[in-house]
Protein backbone atom coordinates (compact mmCIF):
# COMPACT_ATOMS: atom_id res chain seq x y z
CA UNK A 1 0.00 0.00 0.00
CA UNK A 2 1.63 3.62 -0.62
CA UNK A 3 2.56 5.66 2.09
CA UNK A 4 0.20 8.63 2.80
CA UNK A 5 2.28 11.61 5.09
CA UNK A 6 1.66 11.84 8.73
CA UNK A 7 -1.90 13.16 9.66
CA UNK A 8 -4.03 14.46 12.60
CA UNK A 9 -5.27 12.27 14.95
CA UNK A 10 -8.13 10.61 13.33
CA UNK A 11 -11.68 9.43 15.09
CA UNK A 12 -12.32 5.81 16.87
CA UNK A 13 -12.92 2.78 14.33
CA UNK A 14 -16.23 1.83 14.44
CA UNK A 15 -15.47 -1.15 12.17
CA UNK A 16 -12.24 -2.84 11.29
CA UNK A 17 -11.32 -5.01 8.63
CA UNK A 18 -7.70 -7.03 8.92
CA UNK A 19 -6.06 -8.80 6.41
CA UNK A 20 -9.08 -9.47 5.15
CA UNK A 21 -8.89 -12.32 1.89
CA UNK A 22 -11.97 -13.56 -0.46
CA UNK A 23 -11.20 -16.21 -3.15
CA UNK A 24 -13.33 -17.18 -6.00
CA UNK A 25 -12.04 -20.54 -7.64
CA UNK A 26 -8.78 -19.33 -7.05
CA UNK A 27 -9.24 -15.56 -8.12
CA UNK A 28 -8.80 -13.06 -4.67
CA UNK A 29 -11.69 -10.02 -5.21
CA UNK A 30 -10.48 -9.11 -2.27
CA UNK A 31 -6.70 -9.29 -1.43
CA UNK A 32 -5.47 -8.96 2.29
CA UNK A 33 -6.98 -6.24 2.82
CA UNK A 34 -6.98 -3.92 5.84
CA UNK A 35 -9.02 -0.63 6.81
CA UNK A 36 -10.41 1.19 9.75
CA UNK A 37 -14.12 3.11 9.25
CA UNK A 38 -14.13 5.70 11.55
CA UNK A 39 -16.61 6.96 13.62
CA UNK A 40 -18.57 10.26 12.87
CA UNK A 41 -17.11 10.61 9.07
CA UNK A 42 -17.37 9.63 5.22
CA UNK A 43 -15.19 7.18 3.84
CA UNK A 44 -15.52 6.99 0.08
CA UNK A 45 -14.10 3.53 -1.53
CA UNK A 46 -12.62 4.41 -4.92
CA UNK A 47 -11.27 2.37 -7.42
CA UNK A 48 -11.92 1.23 -11.62
CA UNK A 49 -14.10 -1.67 -12.14
CA UNK A 50 -13.40 -5.13 -10.51
CA UNK A 51 -11.44 -3.45 -7.51
CA UNK A 52 -13.56 -5.55 -5.21
CA UNK A 53 -15.28 -2.77 -3.62
CA UNK A 54 -18.89 -4.32 -3.82
CA UNK A 55 -17.54 -7.74 -2.38
CA UNK A 56 -15.64 -6.04 0.16
CA UNK A 57 -19.11 -4.43 1.10
CA UNK A 58 -21.15 -8.23 0.79
CA UNK A 59 -18.18 -9.25 3.21
CA UNK A 60 -19.26 -6.80 5.87
CA UNK A 61 -22.84 -7.57 5.76
CA UNK A 62 -21.99 -11.13 6.29
CA UNK A 63 -23.24 -11.83 2.65
CA UNK A 64 -20.40 -13.34 1.70
CA UNK A 65 -17.61 -15.35 4.30
CA UNK A 66 -13.95 -14.44 3.67
CA UNK A 67 -10.94 -17.07 3.05
CA UNK A 68 -9.45 -15.07 5.40
CA UNK A 69 -9.02 -12.74 7.79
CA UNK A 70 -11.69 -10.70 10.12
CA UNK A 71 -14.03 -8.03 10.36
CA UNK A 72 -14.45 -6.91 13.77
CA UNK A 73 -17.37 -4.27 14.61
CA UNK A 74 -16.51 -1.85 17.69
CA UNK A 75 -14.13 -4.46 18.66
CA UNK A 76 -15.72 -7.80 18.65
CA UNK A 77 -15.27 -9.78 15.14
CA UNK A 78 -18.35 -10.52 13.10
CA UNK A 79 -17.06 -12.87 10.49
CA UNK A 80 -19.75 -16.07 10.27
CA UNK A 81 -22.50 -13.69 11.65
CA UNK A 82 -25.83 -13.69 10.09
CA UNK A 83 -26.75 -10.53 8.00
CA UNK A 84 -29.71 -9.91 9.78
CA UNK A 85 -27.37 -9.87 13.43
CA UNK A 86 -24.85 -7.66 11.67
CA UNK A 87 -27.94 -5.59 10.49
CA UNK A 88 -29.27 -5.41 14.63
CA UNK A 89 -25.84 -4.65 15.35
CA UNK A 90 -26.26 -1.26 13.21
CA UNK A 91 -25.20 -1.68 10.21
CA UNK A 92 -27.53 -0.58 7.33
CA UNK A 93 -26.87 -0.90 3.10
CA UNK A 94 -28.47 0.45 0.24
CA UNK A 95 -28.24 -1.66 -3.07
CA UNK A 96 -27.18 -0.17 -6.69
CA UNK A 97 -30.14 -2.03 -7.31
CA UNK A 98 -32.58 -0.03 -4.36
CA UNK A 99 -34.78 -3.20 -3.93
CA UNK A 100 -37.50 -1.18 -3.06
CA UNK A 101 -41.43 -2.74 -2.79
CA UNK A 102 -42.62 -1.23 -5.97
CA UNK A 103 -46.27 -1.58 -5.03
CA UNK A 104 -46.13 0.33 -1.61
CA UNK A 105 -46.42 3.82 -1.02
CA UNK A 106 -43.27 6.03 0.10
CA UNK A 107 -44.65 5.82 3.39
CA UNK A 108 -45.45 2.60 3.67
CA UNK A 109 -41.82 1.47 2.40
CA UNK A 110 -40.37 3.43 5.12
CA UNK A 111 -42.82 2.34 8.04
CA UNK A 112 -42.28 -1.18 7.25
CA UNK A 113 -38.26 -0.97 7.72
CA UNK A 114 -39.80 0.26 11.24
CA UNK A 115 -42.15 -2.51 11.64
CA UNK A 116 -41.73 -4.92 14.90
CA UNK A 117 -43.72 -7.89 12.74
CA UNK A 118 -41.47 -7.00 9.50
CA UNK A 119 -38.60 -7.67 10.22
CA UNK A 120 -38.03 -10.64 13.19
CA UNK A 121 -34.52 -9.39 14.13
CA UNK A 122 -36.12 -5.72 14.91
CA UNK A 123 -35.60 -4.42 18.35
CA UNK A 124 -39.08 -3.09 20.07
CA UNK A 125 -39.68 0.33 17.74
CA UNK A 126 -42.27 2.26 19.98
CA UNK A 127 -45.86 3.47 19.53
CA UNK A 128 -47.78 3.00 16.19
CA UNK A 129 -47.78 7.03 16.69
CA UNK A 130 -44.15 7.70 17.56
CA UNK A 131 -43.38 5.35 14.40
CA UNK A 132 -45.57 7.18 12.00
CA UNK A 133 -44.07 10.49 13.25
CA UNK A 134 -40.55 9.16 13.05
CA UNK A 135 -41.73 8.10 9.16
CA UNK A 136 -42.91 12.09 8.55
CA UNK A 137 -39.52 13.14 10.03
CA UNK A 138 -37.41 11.56 7.39
CA UNK A 139 -39.58 12.12 4.79
CA UNK A 140 -39.15 15.63 5.40
CA UNK A 141 -35.50 15.09 5.61
CA UNK A 142 -35.55 13.55 1.97
CA UNK A 143 -38.04 16.30 0.19
CA UNK A 144 -40.44 13.07 -0.04
CA UNK A 145 -43.43 14.33 2.22
CA UNK A 146 -45.59 14.98 -0.93
CA UNK A 147 -44.62 11.74 -2.15
CA UNK A 148 -45.87 9.75 0.66
CA UNK A 149 -48.96 8.60 -1.15
CA UNK A 150 -47.27 7.37 -3.90
CA UNK A 151 -45.89 4.50 -4.75
CA UNK A 152 -42.32 3.63 -5.08
CA UNK A 153 -42.83 2.70 -9.04
CA UNK A 154 -44.15 5.50 -9.83
CA UNK A 155 -41.13 7.73 -8.45
CA UNK A 156 -38.70 9.74 -10.80
CA UNK A 157 -34.85 7.94 -10.60
CA UNK A 158 -33.99 10.22 -8.19
CA UNK A 159 -36.72 10.06 -6.09
CA UNK A 160 -36.40 6.33 -5.71
CA UNK A 161 -32.90 6.74 -4.54
CA UNK A 162 -33.91 9.09 -1.94
CA UNK A 163 -36.54 6.59 -0.76
CA UNK A 164 -33.65 4.08 -0.30
CA UNK A 165 -31.88 6.50 1.58
CA UNK A 166 -35.04 7.15 3.72
CA UNK A 167 -35.48 3.85 4.97
CA UNK A 168 -31.81 3.29 5.71
CA UNK A 169 -32.59 6.35 8.27
CA UNK A 170 -35.45 4.37 9.41
CA UNK A 171 -33.44 1.65 10.70
CA UNK A 172 -31.40 3.89 13.23
CA UNK A 173 -27.98 2.19 12.08
CA UNK A 174 -24.73 3.38 13.66
CA UNK A 175 -23.44 2.81 10.28
CA UNK A 176 -24.41 3.12 6.53
CA UNK A 177 -22.42 1.23 3.49
CA UNK A 178 -24.26 2.98 0.05
CA UNK A 179 -23.24 1.39 -3.26
CA UNK A 180 -23.34 4.34 -5.60
CA UNK A 181 -26.09 6.11 -3.68
CA UNK A 182 -25.95 9.60 -5.83
CA UNK A 183 -25.44 7.57 -9.00
CA UNK A 184 -27.49 9.19 -12.24
CA UNK A 185 -29.19 12.57 -10.18
CA UNK A 186 -29.56 15.87 -11.41
CA UNK A 187 -27.38 18.78 -10.13
CA UNK A 188 -30.39 19.79 -7.49
CA UNK A 189 -31.34 16.44 -6.13
CA UNK A 190 -27.40 16.23 -5.87
CA UNK A 191 -27.26 19.21 -3.83
CA UNK A 192 -30.11 18.01 -1.14
CA UNK A 193 -28.27 13.93 -1.40
CA UNK A 194 -24.87 16.15 -0.16
CA UNK A 195 -26.44 17.97 2.67
CA UNK A 196 -28.69 14.69 3.43
CA UNK A 197 -25.54 12.61 4.32
CA UNK A 198 -23.38 16.24 6.65
CA UNK A 199 -26.39 16.30 8.40
CA UNK A 200 -26.28 12.68 9.46
CA UNK A 201 -22.75 12.61 9.97
CA UNK A 202 -23.14 15.74 12.14
CA UNK A 203 -25.88 13.30 14.41
CA UNK A 204 -23.16 10.60 14.42
CA UNK A 205 -23.66 8.23 11.71
CA UNK A 206 -20.75 6.93 10.42
CA UNK A 207 -20.95 6.28 6.19
CA UNK A 208 -19.16 4.61 4.25
CA UNK A 209 -19.23 4.94 0.40
CA UNK A 210 -18.73 3.27 -3.13
CA UNK A 211 -18.45 6.13 -5.82
CA UNK A 212 -17.39 6.01 -9.30
CA UNK A 213 -17.71 10.08 -10.13
CA UNK A 214 -14.83 11.69 -9.06
CA UNK A 215 -16.55 14.54 -8.81
CA UNK A 216 -18.86 13.60 -6.04
CA UNK A 217 -15.65 11.90 -4.47
CA UNK A 218 -13.88 14.99 -4.07
CA UNK A 219 -17.45 16.88 -2.73
CA UNK A 220 -18.29 14.44 -0.25
CA UNK A 221 -15.37 12.64 1.38
CA UNK A 222 -13.73 12.62 4.72
CA UNK A 223 -11.20 9.99 4.51
CA UNK A 224 -10.60 7.93 0.76
CA UNK A 225 -10.20 4.32 0.28
CA UNK A 226 -8.14 3.08 -3.31
CA UNK A 227 -8.54 -0.29 -4.00
CA UNK A 228 -7.58 -2.03 -6.83
CA UNK A 229 -7.57 -5.65 -8.20
CA UNK A 230 -9.02 -6.98 -4.71
CA UNK A 231 -5.73 -4.42 -3.02
CA UNK A 232 -6.08 -1.50 -0.88
CA UNK A 233 -3.55 0.69 -2.67
CA UNK A 234 -3.89 3.94 -0.43
CA UNK A 235 -6.05 4.90 2.58
CA UNK A 236 -5.65 9.00 3.60
CA UNK A 237 -6.85 11.86 3.10
CA UNK A 238 -8.92 13.43 -0.31
CA UNK A 239 -6.44 15.69 -1.68
CA UNK A 240 -3.40 13.35 -0.80
CA UNK A 241 -5.26 10.23 -2.76
CA UNK A 242 -6.62 12.66 -5.64
CA UNK A 243 -3.53 14.31 -6.28
CA UNK A 244 -1.34 11.22 -6.67
CA UNK A 245 -0.02 10.54 -10.37
CA UNK A 246 0.62 7.17 -10.03
CA UNK A 247 -2.97 6.23 -8.43
CA UNK A 248 -4.83 8.69 -11.05
CA UNK A 249 -2.97 6.44 -13.82
CA UNK A 250 -4.69 3.54 -12.36
CA UNK A 251 -8.10 4.73 -11.94
CA UNK A 252 -8.48 6.28 -15.38
CA UNK A 253 -6.88 2.77 -16.53
CA UNK A 254 -3.44 4.02 -18.30
CA UNK A 255 -1.33 2.09 -16.85
CA UNK A 256 -1.33 -1.30 -13.83
CA UNK A 257 0.05 -0.75 -10.64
Amino acid sequence: MLQMSKAPALPATLLEIVNLTKSFEGVKAVDDVSLHLREGIITTLVGPNGAGKTTLFNLITGHLRPTAGDIRWQGDSVVGTAPWKIAQLGVARTFQDLRLFSHMTVFENVLTVMENSAWFWQSEAGSVTERRRRVHEILDATGLVHKAEVRANDLAYAERKFLSLARIMATKAKMWLLDEPASGLDPGSYERFVTLLRNEVRRGITICIIEHNLEIVVSISDRISFLDQGRLLADGEPDEILSNPELSSIYFGERNP
